[in-house]
């Protein structure tokens, strides 16, 4: 990377040659508003490489440092080389690169997600919080067995769930799952089971996992939804597990898996099941586990007249449901 000096044009050549030389290189994706501070010995350099780190590659936001010789680098990673230039390894001091500053600011940028399909533009300052929030970054791999750091869109997403975690797939939007396990009072913060399904031409993940709530020992199931909140918002779905003639029944909401696991199964947002509740669902002499837990997934539907919407329920569902109250079997 060069090195940059921080002095100021006393005319504007300069600034109108910067900005041909960035024009011509990226026609599309930059522009560059006349400055009187710029860059000296920019050459063929384009400004975005200019604004690179050299140690994380990341883009520079103030402040950005330089040492005497002209080498920048940004804030975070000048804590990091120990006050010493990574490139010439003199000592770093508490110099300002203003000039690099006021050209971060004349520049509009593309989102760095523009290559997965996002068209937007941004002032260089306002483009980071763009991208943390842009509906077309990658999505993380929603597998909570591990911490699995490999991200990307939904189809690779499945992929990487099916072949790499050798995650069960199912496609329908009903599900019949039985759990066991032989010694349930081994409570551990560990994902029992992964299932994803495919209906209405969208993925969906079914989590059910042991963990302790407080002192107690608890089972809870949830399901994600993959893909963003908003669209979250047109399914639901029912969970429902008993035995004994009593029953749990769940209803709600999908939350994306731009919410993490842990972030979901923290805010309850589930099915929870206490121990003693899920031994006598399991029968016999309760030193077995064996919950099943039954579900579906519908799609909401828009009503044209309120602009609401309501389920797209079958009379099945209805009728146990208004069984469940009749007899007095509903838990919330």
């Amino acid at each position: 990377m060069g090195s940059v000096g921080c002095i100021s044009a006393s005319d504007g050549t300069v600034v109108e040659e910067i900005q041909a030389a960035v024009s011509s290189q990226h026609p599309h994706h930059y522009s560059l508003k006349p400055l009187n501070i710029v860059p000296s010995g920019i050459g063929p350099t384009s400004v975005h490489e200019l604004l690179e780190c050299p140690v994380c590659t990341n883009s520079m936001y103030p402040p950005i440092h330089q040492c005497h010789n002209g080498h920048t680098l940004c804030s975070t990673c000048k804590t990091r080389v120990h006050n010493r230039c990574p490139t010439c390894r003199q000592e770093l001091g508490d110099i300002r690169c203003l000039a690099l500053e006021k050209v971060a600011e004349s520049l509009e940028l593309p989102c760095k997600y523009f290559s997965l399909g996002c068209p937007e533009i941004f002032p260089y300052y306002s483009k980071l919080k763009h991208e943390g929030v842009c509906n077309f970054r990658p999505y993380n791999c929603p597998y909570a067995g591990s911490e699995c750091s490999v991200t990307g869109d939904i189809p690779c997403l499945v992929t990487h769930l099916r072949d790499d975690h050798k995650v069960d797939m199912h496609t329908g939007c009903t599900f019949n799952h039985r759990y066991v396990k032989s010694n349930p009072r081994e409570v551990e913060n560990a994902t029992w089971m992964l299932t994803v399904f495919h209906c209405f031409g969208k993925y969906f993940c079914l989590h059910f996992e042991a963990f302790q709530l407080g002192m107690a020992p608890v089972y809870m199931a949830f399901l994600r939804f993959m893909g963003d909140e908003n669209e979250s918002r047109n399914y639901s779905y029912s969970l429902e597990v008993g035995a004994n003639g009593r029953k749990l029944i769940w209803e709600g909401t999908p939350r994306s898996i731009r919410d993490s696991h842990r972030k979901v199964r923290d805010s309850h947002d589930g099915l929870i099941i206490q121990r003693n509740m899920a031994l006598f669902f399991s029968g016999g002499d309760r030193k077995e586990l064996k919950l099943r837990v039954t579900g579906r997934i519908w799609k909401e539907q828009q009503n044209p007249d309120s602009g609401g919407s309501y389920p797209n329920l079958d009379p099945l569902h209805w009728f146990s449901v208004c069984r469940s109250l009749i007899t007095g079997c509903w838990y919330a």
